[in-house]
């Protein structure tokens, strides 16, 4: 995920949370039904249903062939997280901040899942991989220079052997040790969170099978926008 995208995932997911305290303070039962919630209700669905291109692109080896000679798997997965964003957000705003039944609360949790877990396998285990290779290149940098300060001590008594930088050997031995602490507090994370995938998976399972009865039981009860 690139800077942009980033900045933009987020302001959509961060609106997304902003209309959080909204269930508490305002509800409108009627809204998913009318005309304008249809209209919301309907997009977010197709942007959900969307969200399988990439999924069909991946595994399936003739549509990728076709896909990728236009345009990049990348961007077919760029596409994917935008889409998803989206959809949460107009599936939110669809609801009216109402949530009656447990078809509609189900949903509502399993499309929050999947929006969630995605984000955190697109972008934060990245940036936490990308931060945990920076760490240790740090701290075998730190090591070296201590390695190399108690070599220089090591036939001297009494004498304060200072790094190049002004770092004196204590201090060296306390900034390893920091950074051990946050390289394993960061790996614990990682690792807790490797089974994103699976979670991201399942969810979606839910999420689908669940959207697809709130459209049936929608059009099975009618829409009160048709004349």
């Amino acid at each position: 995920m690139t800077r942009s995208e980033k900045v933009i995932v987020e302001g959509l997911l961060s609106a997304m949370a902003l209309t959080a305290p909204a269930f508490l303070f305002h509800s409108a039962p009627r809204f998913p039904g009318s005309l304008p919630g249809s209209v919301l209700g309907i997009a977010a669905a197709l942007l959900f249903v969307a969200l399988l291109t990439y999924t069909l692109v991946k595994r399936q080896g003739r549509v990728k062939a076709l896909v990728t000679g236009r345009v990049s798997l990348g961007q077919v997965l760029t596409f994917h997280v935008y889409a998803g964003a989206i959809g949460a957000v107009l599936g939110v705003l669809h609801s009216g901040h109402k949530l009656e039944n447990p078809l509609g609360i189900g949903l509502m949790v399993s499309m929050l899942l999947v929006v969630a877990s995605g984000f955190v396998g697109r972008y934060f285990l990245v940036e936490l991989g990308q931060d945990l290779r920076d760490q240790q290149r740090q701290l075998s940098v730190l090591r070296d220079r201590y390695d190399s300060l108690a070599l220089a001590a090591a036939g001297l008594k009494d004498e304060l052997v200072v790094d190049p930088s002004g770092l004196r050997m204590d201090h060296l031995l306390g900034a390893i040790s920091d950074l051990e602490f946050a390289i394993g507090a960061r790996d614990t994370l990682k690792r807790s969170l490797n089974g994103w995938v699976v979670i991201h998976i399942l969810a979606a399972i839910v999420m689908y099978t669940l959207l697809s009865l709130h459209i049936w039981s929608g059009v099975y009860y009618g829409l009160r926008w048709l004349p």
